[in-house]
């Protein structure tokens, strides 16, 4: 069983923000997650890649059948040789460079197997041919990863007829990632889809054998325990093991934020961390049923699951209490690595944009076609040319890439509600209802037509511009969705300096008001379901009210659980307590007085 180099991860940002990340850092032992839903971006990377690798290519057109899983094989491919490659070339020069053994060196914790046993090569006590079987045993690149959003899972069509399943988005990404070289995961995000999850029956790589190993292995992103239960539960029943929950924060993370029913952070990991062996009891149970009556090799003994979390960390002492405290295996370090252009792909103006941001500037939108809140940065390219658009009367995306077309109200093939074509037949039926509604009524539903983002080009193009590769068609500019812990980086550093911040040898925080990534996230829960209330009160929605009350509830709790936690005076909230004291006062003092 390979043991990871690094205790946190990088995951999926945006469709292009961490595209080839792995070729950035997985030399370094650094995990990464790439997303596998832009099948064009792919394309041109794989050509971009295999020219600066020198390695052989061949473009995949459109009209070849299956085109959109063979560009993401091929792509991902192309990512499992470069790194390969990249990591003989480490091992190579950590045996001949003082220099080259010194820069790793910084990349790794103090508690290192491997940095301990480099410092003693370095001091003359190991003879290299030692030195070389450890690193060959050893030194290990991370996993590259693959993200897909399982509910993004468009059906496709050859002229007006609808071609089979398995040629759907999300399948056609699946059976991309399946067919790769990778021995690495799949990162499944945004819940469940059942005929996606019994797609991956079709794929002996994801069955464990008997020994209790995988060729390919599935990750849950998971918000609560109960969902992972369910989840895990399902796909067990297939004979298909989850290898790793990813627990992220509802709130307090970027790209799409998916809030829970008041259910915070703090509460979740320790569900987690009570009952992961009643998890992995129940799921193996059924696992070994269903390969049983699939007639499959069963594993010897129960297999492992993985805990990682992520969601605002943004500070050591806090990726310290996730894995001492809470038995986490990883941490995932999502938005501070978009100020590291050594791991990350960005444009610089966006960068620096990022660089510049505070906590005004940050804000869940409702720019997402997915009708799902959206985090989001003022003033970014897209804005511009959306908007000129909307005073030039032409509102919307001429829609090139139709990955979000998932609206089938006015057309069977799907429309995105971000494309001119959606937004001209809202905006159509609005004007007939225009009689009946106020003024402000009208405008804040024209408001809510326009201002859909066109996600696929604007999450594509940063890599697009910082490679200088051609960009087709009408001009979207770039999107970009951090998570609200950005506003505390205020500076962009290298690989090395955030290294450096998240082991504890180095803080580039600089302000000293950056509240408690748990104070943080519950803070957000309290403000959005004070808007929530407000907005259903003025509808008059009683029905809802209720459940958002219940909710309410269940951020009590939390604040009660904060308020125990702190009293067994754990050195990770040491130089903080007063300040999370009076954080829990004044939003139990909130929440009380948003539910009378």
């Amino acid at each position: 069983m390979k043991t990871p180099i690094q205790s946190f991860h990088i995951p999926v940002m945006g469709l292009a923000y961490t595209i080839d990340t792995p070729i950035r850092v997985a030399q370094y032992g650094i995990s990464s997650v790439v997303s596998v839903m832009d099948d064009e971006l792919m394309d041109q990377l794989t050509q971009f890649y295999s020219q600066k690798f020198k390695l052989p290519y061949q473009s995949i057109s459109t009209k070849i059948e299956d085109f959109r899983a063979k560009r993401i094989t091929a792509y991902l491919n192309t990512l499992d040789t470069i790194v390969k490659r990249k990591l003989d070339d480490v091992k190579s020069n950590l045996l001949k460079s003082s220099q080259s053994i010194n820069h790793f060196m910084a990349m790794l914790p103090s508690s290192s197997v491997l940095k301990q046993t480099l410092e003693k090569y370095v001091q003359g006590k190991l003879e290299e041919s030692t030195m070389q079987d450890f690193l060959n045993t050893h030194l290990q690149s991370g996993d590259i990863d693959v993200n897909i959003m399982t509910k993004v899972d468009k059906v496709n069509f050859d002229k007006n007829q609808a071609l089979p399943q398995e040629y759907n988005d999300a399948h056609a990404a699946l059976r991309g990632f399946a067919k790769s070289t990778l021995n690495s995961s799949v990162v499944l995000s945004a819940g469940m889809n059942p005929k996606l999850f019994s797609y991956f029956e079709s794929f002996k790589d994801f069955y464990p054998t008997k020994q209790g190993n995988f060729k390919k292995k599935i990750t849950l992103k998971v918000s609560d325990y109960r969902s992972a239960l369910i989840q895990g539960s399902y796909l067990a029943k297939k004979g298909l093991w989850v290898s790793e929950y990813r627990i992220e924060s509802g709130l307090n993370c970027g790209g799409h934020a998916f809030a829970t029913d008041g259910l915070l952070l703090g509460p979740i990991l320790q569900e987690f961390k009570d009952r992961k062996e009643e998890l992995q009891s129940i799921t193996f149970e059924l696992l070994v049923k269903a390969l049983e009556q699939k007639s499959l090799d069963v594993p010897l003994q129960s297999l492992e699951v993985k805990l990682s979390a992520q969601g605002g960390v943004g500070t050591h002492k806090e990726h310290q209490l996730l894995l001492d405290y809470y038995n986490i295996d990883s941490v995932g370090w999502g938005s501070p690595f978009l100020l590291v252009a050594e791991a990350t792909s960005l444009d610089s103006p966006t960068r620096e944009l990022l660089q510049k941001a505070t906590e005004k500037d940050l804000f869940l939108s409702n720019y997402s076609p997915l009708g799902v809140p959206f985090n989001t940065l003022r003033g970014v390219s897209n804005d511009y040319y959306k908007n000129q658009r909307i005073k030039q009367n032409k509102p919307g995306s001429s829609c090139p890439r139709k990955y979000l077309a998932l609206d089938t109200t006015h057309n069977p093939k799907g429309l995105c509600t971000a494309s001119y074509k959606y937004q001209k037949i809202a905006l159509q039926e609005l004007e007939q209802d225009k009689k009946d509604l106020s003024l402000m009524a009208y405008q804040n539903k024209k408001d809510a037509i326009t201002q859909k983002a066109c996600l696929c080009i604007g999450l594509s193009n940063p890599s697009l511009i910082e490679h200088n590769l051609p960009i087709k068609g009408q001009s979207q500019g770039v999107v970009i969705c951090p998570g609200p812990n950005i506003a505390y980086f205020d500076k962009q550093v290298s690989l090395k300096q955030m290294i450096g911040h998240i082991y504890g040898t180095q803080n580039i925080i600089e302000r000293k008001d950056r509240p408690n990534f748990f104070m943080k996230e519950l803070g957000m829960y309290v403000e959005y379901y004070k808007e929530q209330i407000l907005q259903l009160k003025n509808d008059n929605e009683t029905g809802q009210l209720k459940k958002i009350y219940k909710a309410t509830k269940n951020i009590l709790q939390g604040i009660e659980y904060y308020k125990e936690l702190i009293k067994q005076e754990l050195d990770y909230f040491s130089t903080e307590i007063k300040n999370i004291e009076q954080d829990l006062v004044n939003y139990h003092k909130q929440i009380l007085q948003i539910t009378e």
